[in-house]
């Protein structure tokens, strides 16, 4: 029997954090295993794609037993979008269904100093961004369609829905946070 395309993307990026790869090998090669898990739509339970009309959703879809990466699924209705704010560890966000648009930051002097804007980009199905604190990990993402809703696939070297982060405020102090999971459906993939 075949593994359904998240258990195939868990198994192979699995293998790849198992051989001990760098921040830049998972970019490249945890990039490629990505961008082949949302070039396949209808996957995700149908539980899992509806949005919140209040607030984006993230959805846990797995996490590593050693903590050593996590995968999520934010849906996003129209007109939702984040907080400025960071993620302390490397991280790839792919677009399944829908548009992102995401506005870079980044410390205009000094860690702890005021924010600068930077690049404001928007992302299509199949594209993929990536943050970590060595490239840049400050922005703040939407829904960038004004009708309908968003779906990216989001994988980062932690489990981000307990990892201690920062969001920031207008004139870029930093505010402690966390962005914890929707209690929602939880399709842990088997081992």
């Amino acid at each position: 029997m075949n593994a359904n395309p998240l258990e195939r993307f868990v198994r192979d990026f699995s293998a790849l954090v198992d051989r001990g790869a760098d921040e830049q090998t998972i970019f490249r090669d945890g990039r490629a295993l990505l961008a082949d898990l949302i070039a396949e739509d209808g996957w995700l339970p149908q539980a899992l794609l509806e949005p919140d009309p209040d607030s984006y959703r993230i959805h846990r879809l797995y996490v590593d037993p050693a903590g050593r990466f996590s995968v999520s699924a934010m849906v996003w209705g129209p007109g939702q979008g984040t907080p400025i704010h960071d993620h302390t560890v490397w991280g790839m966000v792919g677009v399944l269904r829908g548009r992102e648009r995401c506005e870079e930051f980044a410390h205009l002097l000094e860690p702890g100093g005021p924010l600068v804007a930077g690049n404001v980009h928007e992302l299509a199905p199949g594209d993929i961004d990536l943050v970590s604190p060595a490239i840049g990990d400050i922005h703040r993402v939407s829904n960038a369609l004004p009708e309908g809703t968003s779906v990216s696939i989001h994988v980062y070297g932690g489990d981000i829905g307990v990892l201690p982060r920062s969001r920031y405020d207008e004139g870029g102090k930093a505010i402690p946070f966390v962005s914890p999971y929707a209690a929602c459906l939880v399709p842990v993939p088997a081992s």
